[in-house]
């Protein structure tokens, strides 16, 4: 019996519900990581790889039929490797390496890609068809957590309880105070908090470009400016964790006096195909307004791009 070894491993950062990752597909997140594990090892012949396995315990929306194999493609790997989803709930993504191992182990191969993807935003309410034409029982669920469609005789035999009410039935099994459980909480925010800023976890990331982020940096690049000589920066707001995220990439403070000087799309609304026109006519006049030279507009756009334009007043 052969023996596995993990060679090496990268991953995504993990976004909060409807944060700054919100806007990227859930095989876009997974081609990216494979993207990258792929690149940190040139040498290595794609063609190789028997297979790429990968976890996913919704499979309702974005990462439906088979989003191992949409998500190698995306990557650019050969068309000849294979993908495999498959879904133990939360071990999914374990469940695929180990699967893996086993591959390896029964001699059905010897390279593999393995992990594990899921995008909880993104995850789509799914309704059922009726039982009957023309019927009224059909059940409409937010598929990004927990149960749907549940079978009546499973519920009997077993319950269905959602995860808080799981919480409270080991609670009445094992007493815990709500102090411990803080405290608990805590020192795990204390120690995530220690790893981000010593670089531990860095270490594991194949950071996600912000499209803003990107563009600006690029526009930036094309003419020859530093984001320092902008004297107005219009940065469309689609959300405020992403505003944040980029300005923070980009090392602005958070209350810049340059960025939106006359308040943005938060306030003011985002239409999605005229804001961009707004940022550059609000920009130009600012710019006319101030007697100053540069802006810089930029924006985030959907499937994780980005757009910027640097205005220079003649």
């Amino acid at each position: 019996m052969k023996d596995a070894f993990i060679v090496d491993a990268i991953r995504t950062p993990i976004g909060a519900f409807a944060g700054t990752l919100s806007a990227v597909r859930a095989d876009d997140l997974a081609a990216h990581a494979i993207r990258e594990l792929v690149r940190r090892h040139p040498a290595l012949d794609l063609a190789a790889i028997d297979d790429v396995i990968l976890g996913c315990a919704n499979q309702a929306g974005e990462d439906n039929r088979n989003v191992a194999r949409m998500a190698l493609l995306l990557a650019g790997l050969p068309f000849s490797v294979p993908g495999e989803t498959v879904n133990r709930l939360c071990a999914s993504g374990m469940s695929a390496v180990v699967g893996a191992a086993r591959a390896i182990a029964a001699n059905n191969g010897d390279l593999f890609i393995a992990g594990g993807v899921e995008h909880m935003t993104r995850g789509p309410w799914v309704m059922n068809k009726t039982s009957t034409p023309y019927g009224r029982d059909a059940q409409l669920f937010d598929s990004s957590f927990g149960w749907r469609f549940i079978n009546p005789l499973m519920k009997e035999l077993f319950g269905v309880d959602a995860m808080g009410e799981t919480a409270e039935n080991l609670l009445d099994a094992n007493p815990i105070s709500r102090e411990d459980q803080d405290r608990f909480a805590l020192h795990s925010q204390q120690k995530a908090a220690a790893a981000q800023a010593s670089g531990r976890l860095a270490k594991e990331i194949a950071p996600v470009s912000l499209g803003p982020v990107r563009a600006t940096e690029l526009a930036l690049k094309r003419a020859g400016l530093t984001l320092a000589q902008m004297d107005v920066v219009e940065l469309n707001e689609a959300f405020a964790a992403q505003v944040l995220s980029c300005t923070r990439s980009l090392g602005l403070a958070d209350d810049d006096p340059r960025i939106n000087p006359n308040g943005g799309a938060i306030a003011l609304g985002h239409p999605l195909g005229m804001s961009g026109a707004r940022l550059l006519q609000t920009a130009s006049l600012e710019l006319q307004a101030l007697d100053k030279r540069y802006a810089l507009c930029t924006m985030c756009i959907g499937v994780g791009q980005g757009y910027a334009v640097v205005l220079e007043k003649c």
